[in-house]
């Protein structure tokens, strides 16, 4: 598992009564069953709605060892979800090590690339959600877990922001099989995620080369130096923008000169924070220009048709779950418990049928998830019987 070093500490001025710019909406928590465990979320709805439309969905997660109800305050939208009309759920992660965070490809663990589906699919059953709208922003592991989702979820999520985030050199190659709309917040300085990049983590001018590349944007940025409007705050910003991208899904890189871990903008300030713009202003100024069917989700299609040849059998079974797919569509299988931890695992190159041994397992309930380059394809229960 990843260690971050990093302590937000958000709790005083929450606990203090610390005030954020006004919001009108209503803040409730809540629960959904998602891999077979609970698991928490925060939910924030303007005044402003009514269900008579459908609304954008912003998903705003935290980082390593915060919490929802921190990074509500920290990277806040309230105010803009209350005059722009959209939902935020800022889901919860799971805590390992006495540590709150997002499975965001790091290794054996939940899945919350699940979890986030399975919340958008429950929200809808309540809310008056636009499919084409919902978005995926975050703090540090927050903004990991957004690339992540990219990857993992482009038949969702319509476009990503990380603040402070990164890609894990682990599955730097994934990628959509779109154009995604990709922003990057990062500081020059940050001595949690290095912007230069480390063992961990893959260099930030790589990753935004990288979905330039993708996305057939042009190579060379628009560049605008952000006026340095708080001059006694240390830090100063350069923002790149990479237009033309296929169908519009331009990237977009807010360097900031001199910047810590920190979300510019907000009024917690932890270190070096650019106080010359607002991230999350800038964030909504990206999102609102995409709509998921503005793209060819071919990610969509592919997953639903693979989906549905997906065998796995006997089931419930004894000593041997034999899985069928379409040839080529699968390059690993693994097995996960009910608390999401890896059991098993196995690659698969260049056929359509492999047979794993449960033989040892206990009884129970089980996962089958199958995975195409790291990308979650398909998840199927399986129950191993005596």
């Amino acid at each position: 598992m990843y260690k971050l070093k990093i302590n937000i500490f958000l709790s005083l001025f929450i606990l203090t009564g610390f005030f954020i710019s006004a919001q009108t909406g209503v803040t409730t928590s809540d629960s959904i069953i998602s891999g077979s465990i609970y698991r928490k979320y925060r939910l924030y709805v303007p005044t402003s709605y009514n269900g008579s439309v459908a609304v954008p969905l912003l998903f705003n997660l935290h980082g390593y060892t915060s919490n929802a109800t921190q990074q509500q305050y920290y990277g806040n939208f309230m105010p803009i979800a209350d005059t722009a009309n959209f939902i935020m759920v800022l889901p919860e992660g799971t805590v390992v090590s006495g540590n709150q965070f997002f499975n965001a490809g790091f290794g054996p663990g939940v899945n919350d690339v699940l979890f986030m589906s399975d919340l958008i699919d429950s929200l809808k059953l309540t809310y008056n959600i636009d499919n084409n709208s919902i978005y995926s922003t975050g703090m540090s592991n927050g903004g990991i877990m957004s690339y992540y989702l990219a990857c993992n979820l482009p038949n969702k999520i319509a476009a990503i922001a990380s603040v402070a985030g990164s890609m894990l050199n682990t599955w730097f190659t994934s990628a959509p099989n779109r154009a995604f709309p990709i922003m990057e917040i990062h500081g020059d300085t940050d001595p949690t995620v290095a912007y230069n990049g480390d063992a961990t983590f893959a260099p930030i001018d790589s990753i935004i080369k990288k979905w330039v590349t993708f996305n057939n944007c042009n190579i060379t940025p628009a560049t605008t130096n952000v006026p340095d409007i708080v001059t006694t705050d240390g830090a100063t910003a350069v923002h790149n923008k990479y237009s033309g991208g296929t169908n519009g899904a331009n990237v977009e890189l807010y360097k900031i000169i001199n910047g810590a871990h920190t979300w510019p903008g907000s009024s917690i300030i932890i270190g070096t924070t650019c106080e010359d713009f607002n991230a999350s202003v800038e964030i909504w100024r990206f999102f609102r220009q995409y709509k998921l069917n503005m793209f060819a989700v071919t990610t969509s299609i592919a997953k639903n048709t693979i989906d549905t040849e997906i065998e796995i059998y006997p089931n419930p079974a004894k000593d041997v779950l034999t899985v069928k797919f379409p040839e080529n569509s699968i390059t690993s299988v693994n097995i996960t418990n009910i608390l999401g931890r890896e059991i098993q695992s196995k690659k698969i190159i260049g056929n359509n049928l492999t047979q794993l041994d449960i033989a040892e397992l206990p009884n129970g309930i089980y996962f089958v998830n199958l995975l195409q380059n790291s990308r979650l394809i398909s998840t199927k229960k399986v129950i191993k019987n005596w």
